[in-house]
């Protein structure tokens, strides 16, 4: 029982941190419009996206369409939109889903791949 305390406590603690780590919708607009992000998602693995400023994206194999919503990503591969918290530090990008980290990316300039 006092792992659970103790386990509670920490979440407690580190949540304001992860808070204050996330962007603004015109932090994520400006790092991720007209850029790729290639990465991995920890239910879907690797991925390789460019987000075209008209709001689509291009992939290999697939697209769908982005947007910012407050300050939250959104995405929709034809089956709905979901939103996803940003964490971006430097050229590095963290998507957060109810307070978890479920994927990892690097934003690459431009369309490198040419999606």
């Amino acid at each position: 029982m006092k792992h659970l305390y103790f386990a509670s406590a920490l979440t407690l603690l580190a949540a304001p941190g992860l808070a204050a780590d996330m962007a603004t919708g015109d932090e994520i607009t400006a790092a991720i419009s007209g850029n790729t992000v290639q990465g991995s998602m920890v239910d879907a693995g690797g991925y390789t996206e460019f987000y075209d400023t008209d709001g689509s994206i291009k992939a290999d194999g697939y697209g769908g369409k982005w947007s910012v919503e407050g300050d939250t990503m959104c995405f929709d591969y034809g089956e709905g939109t979901d939103c996803w918290g940003v964490s971006i530090k430097g050229d590095m990008v963290a998507w957060i889903k109810d307070g978890n980290e479920d994927g990892t990316g690097t934003i690459l300039p431009g369309n490198p791949n040419e999606y």
